[in-house]
């Protein structure tokens, strides 16, 4: 487990400036921690977190309507997942924003203008 961490810590220290290798990294080691048995997995020659992100860009493109694509938190993380040939849903909770109710700021009353 120690050389799968090492090797996903390496490849975000050397990707410090694309934010995303960080957040696929952060999710790969945790989630190493909590199933170490994918550990061998992460530490396959040629795998990496700038790889996993290309098979998540390519099933975004499968996706895509009028030129833009999207991808749930959980979506992307079972794309990674697959990528590195591990079974299984991530662990981690995805959160949702409900959105606010509509509330009208406009409130005039006819005995207002009297």
């Amino acid at each position: 487990m120690e050389q799968a961490v090492k090797k996903l810590q390496d490849e975000i220290a050397g990707s410090q400036n694309n934010p995303y290798i960080q957040v696929i990294g952060n999710f790969l080691i945790q989630h190493v921690q909590a199933h170490p048995e994918c550990a061998e997995k992460m530490v396959v020659k040629g795998k990496s977190i700038a790889k996993s992100l290309e098979a998540m860009k390519s099933e975004a493109k499968k996706k895509q309507s009028n030129g833009m694509a999207m991808l749930t938190d959980a979506e992307g993380y079972a794309i990674v997942l697959k990528y590195f040939e591990i079974d299984g849903q991530p662990v981690q909770a995805v959160q949702t924003i409900q959105p606010e109710p509509e509330v009208s700021r406009f409130d005039v009353k006819l005995d207002d203008f009297m």
